[in-house]
């Protein structure tokens, strides 16, 4: 089953940014199709190969952050395609 997922990953901590972005770099090295933008990073994939691997992730970014706070929106299809028509 195809899953598009959107993550916002939000330390609350002064030195935010380079959690953010180490985040996001483990993303962009995995199989999956990764699209960002200024709020939030989208991954797309296969539920049973992707929610494995996201587990990973959030908790090695976890274990680096004292508090942090990560949305997760996930959608039962690959929406990497999405086109507004407006």
């Amino acid at each position: 089953m195809k899953i598009s997922i959107e993550l916002t990953l939000t330390p609350l901590k002064d030195d935010y940014e380079s959690h953010i972005i180490d985040f996001i770099k483990a993303l962009r090295a995995s199989e999956f199709k990764v699209l960002e933008n200024p709020l939030s990073t989208q991954i797309y994939g296969d539920y049973d190969t992707l929610m494995p691997f996201l587990t990973r992730e959030i908790k090695k970014s976890f274990l680096e952050i004292e508090i942090a706070v990560l949305n997760m929106k996930i959608v039962k299809t690959d929406r990497s395609d999405y086109e507004p028509d407006f």
